[in-house]
């Protein structure tokens, strides 16, 4: 058997001398996941030292044999290298290296120690064994019929899935992303991507509309098709949703479809026409800003959740039933004394408004800043309705935040994609139909619901219950596309329909922190005061590639020394942005350097630019309903608990206690989490947060971001970097408009 696949594009000049060079990939050594631009340490079979081969070895796996056609070159700092234009892979036809090639984790359920006991039985025909007769992998002593079968499907799998790559890698698509396409549509792969590319920007994760316009550029789909145009629509509301907007006001999205296509204004208006036609977008007039009616066009599934969340809402708010009718007559004077004799502590006026406002109201909404005592308002608002008997359940956006909720109320709590039972697709197993059964329904951290999740949320309130929404208004809004507490709370520069309380008081208790209070002088708009704290401090530095050394050292060294802390269990580092020197993505690889070095006999695993080791905090990126009990959610953090060759997976501990398997192919799922955007870090709470601000970041730095950034920390706050950007950040309060027509909605208008 005989297997090729190609590659395209090296760096080589046109006037060197055309070459060949053949040989096993021992190891990538820098892999660019946008360019696919690689730098590879090749074994040539000669004996002598490894030979650096660069350009773009799309695809390829350490242990395959090359033949790679090329330019030799000399690098000014690392010498002699080999500039791949295209190669092919081919079987090895030594016993070591088919060996090598067996053990390299190319094959599912075949790891080194395996690979090594089949070929010492078959010697060089290992291959053609298990391609031409697998059932005879059975002599192998110790291997049983069932990892015959399993290592003999993942052979086939593995062969259909080079097939497609065989097509794919002449445009530049990815091996993890063939996988993905291969997973998706199986044997009909290639009919799709040749007959309906764009279809892959909707299906299958990873690939955005720019890959699809290439592959169907490459398929021969002309320019100004409008199948593209329509694509192309679709995919700026798409990247609008990126950026928190549920909706774009009509000239907007044509403007943008325009830069993003490269076609006529009247092509776009002429398919974005034919688009809401075909009910494959939603254009209706709402306010804008200014209050001036505008056309807003929407994806359907935004749309459609922004109306039914309004409506629902005002239908538990007018609900004839009330399952807490208790609270209706009470004498608050006698609950009130009974609360504070059981707690030892009365509560503030606002606490007091708050807590009937929740007992007796279907909707309702606190919020406030940190030290105005938002937690224990919550757990007197649960302890009187558990007095009373009620049905409690009690829910946050993430794992972290569904355990502090525990943690205050003595209530289990858990997250709200666990609680409604979320299954393969997104629906849920509560809704109208199938409402929670409960009385009270507590959502702490609310600033992080966006619109999809708050409509699948407010679908599954039976009738008569209590809703209370808990959160920091004044907190960034949430990852996903939406406003949604910020507009419960401001409905059209009027009254908000939906009852609410906002907690301004910050107790003396609190105020001893520098935590707290410097959150409230930055969300005022005053700079942080930084002499004299002993939780709250500035290490300055105006140079971006000094602030990232210095973070490492603050976060690896300086607080585990002077507070005791770990430096991977206790410490966060909080950065605006994920690019640049001082950005998440750089840090990472430091910090990762510093705290989970490589250890001789430890297994890690290279995925793209990235290297997975056990120990390595990471993140999940994308929602995935296919995994876990129900699913695993952008924003879940874990820790790498285990890296099986034989079985291609990494093990991650979530922060739910949960095990999830990643297979190999799926690593484009998981970021390292060492260093995350304040955006990721909202819901968690850390003992220590580090919070680099360097001028490079000017776009992002907000109030509200640097206000956010500091409210996740509970012990401890140590910014690193400019004067001159932390003053930034807390003057520019103009924190941008998301694009939402809920609050418009909330009015029944």
């Amino acid at each position: 058997m005989t297997t090729a696949r190609t590659g395209r594009g090296g760096p080589g000049g046109s006037g060197a001398r055309s070459a060949v060079l053949e040989g096993v990939l021992e190891r990538i050594t820098y892999a660019n996941e946008e360019t696919g631009y690689t730098v590879a340490r090749i074994d040539d079979g000669r004996g002598g030292e490894l030979t650096t081969a660069v350009g773009a070895l799309l695809g390829a796996q350490p242990g395959e044999s090359l033949r790679m056609e090329g330019r030799w070159g000399s690098h000014p700092q690392y010498g002699r290298q080999f500039m791949v234009d295209n190669y092919t892979t081919v079987l090895p036809a030594t016993v070591q290296g088919v060996r090598r090639y067996l053990g390299s984790g190319l094959v599912k359920g075949i790891g080194p120690r395996l690979a090594e006991r089949i070929v010492g039985h078959f010697g060089v025909e290992a291959l053609d064994v298990i391609e031409e007769t697998p059932e005879r992998l059975i002599e192998v002593p110790n291997l049983g019929p069932k990892r015959t079968r399993l290592i003999a499907e993942a052979w086939e799998e593995q062969k259909a899935i080079k097939e497609v790559m065989v097509f794919l890698q002449g445009i530049g698509v990815s091996t993890s992303l063939a996988v993905r396409i291969y997973k998706k549509y199986g044997d009909a792969s290639i009919s799709t991507v040749r007959n309906e590319p764009y279809k892959l920007a909707t299906d299958v994760w990873g690939i955005g509309f720019k890959t699809a316009d290439t592959i169907a550029q490459s398929v021969g789909i002309p320019h100004d098709s409008p199948q593209r145009v329509m694509a192309g629509i679709q995919f700026t509301l798409s990247e609008s949703t990126s950026d928190g907007h549920c909706y774009l006001p009509e000239e907007r999205l044509i403007s943008e479809a325009v830069k993003i296509l490269q076609v006529g204004s009247g092509l776009v208006i002429e398919c974005l026409a034919a688009l809401v036609a075909e009910e494959g977008v939603v254009a209706e007039k709402v306010p804008g800003p200014d209050g001036e009616a505008h056309t807003a066009v929407y994806l359907v599934p935004f749309q459609r959740a922004e109306a039914a969340l309004a409506a629902q809402l005002r239908t538990l708010l007018s609900s004839p039933e009330d399952r807490m009718s208790a609270f209706a007559g009470v004498e608050w004077d006698k609950a009130l004394g009974w609360l504070g004799n059981r707690t030892g502590t009365d509560l503030a006026a606002e606490q007091e408004a708050a807590v009937k406002l929740a007992l007796t109201s279907k909707v309702a909404v606190l919020t406030g800043g940190p030290g105005c005592g938002k937690s224990f308002t919550v757990a007197s608002i649960i302890a009187l309705a558990a007095a009373k008997q009620a049905k409690i359940v009690l829910a946050a956006p993430t794992g972290r935040a569904a355990k502090r909720l525990t943690e205050l109320t003595g209530h289990e709590a858990s997250t709200v994609h666990r609680l409604l039972e979320l299954k393969p697709g997104g629906d849920a197993s509560y809704d109208r139909d199938r409402p929670l059964d409960c009385d009270l329904l507590v959502v702490d951290e609310a600033s992080m619901l966006d619109l999809l999740l708050a409509n699948k949320l407010a679908k599954a309130v039976p009738p008569g219950a209590h809703l209370l929404l808990v959160g920091d208004v004044d907190q960034l809004p949430s990852v996903g596309a939406g406003q949604v507490l910020r507009d419960l709370l401001a409905t059209d520069g009027g009254d908000s329909p939906i009852p609410n309380v906002r907690l301004t008081h910050v107790f003396r208790q609190a105020q001893q922190s520098g935590v707290v209070a410097n959150a409230h002088r930055v969300n005022t708009g005053k700079p942080p005061l930084l002499e004299g704290m002993t939780d709250f401090f500035l290490f300055p530095c105006d140079d971006a590639e000094q602030t990232a050394e210095l973070t490492v050292d603050v976060v690896a060294n300086r607080i585990p020394r002077k507070f005791g802390l770990d430096p991977r269990r206790d410490v966060q580092v909080l950065t605006p942005m994920h690019r640049g020197p001082a950005g998440a993505g750089n840090l990472n690889t430091l910090l990762q350097g510093a705290l989970t070095p490589s250890r001789d006999g430890v297994p890690e695993r290279r995925f793209g630019g990235r290297i997975f080791r056990v120990g390595d905090k990471v993140t999940q990126i994308r929602n995935n309903y296919e995994k876990g009990a129900n699913g695993v959610f952008n924003g879940t953090l874990g820790v790498i608990t285990g890296i099986d060759s034989d079985e291609q997976q990494v093990a991650v501990r979530t922060d739910e206690d949960e095990d999830i398997g990643y297979d190999f192919a799926e690593l484009d799922e998981l970021v390292h989490a060492y260093a995350v955007t304040v955006h990721r870090s909202q819901g968690s709470e850390y003992p220590a947060v580090v919070i680099p601000v360097t001028t490079s970041a000017w776009m992002m730095l907000q109030r509200n971001l640097l206000y956010t950034a500091i409210t996740r920390a509970k012990r401890l706050v140590v910014l690193v970097g400019s004067r001159k950007a932390v003053a930034q950040a807390v003057r520019n309060a103009t924190a941008g408009r998301r694009n939402t027509a809920l609050a418009h909605r909330l009015l029944g208008s």
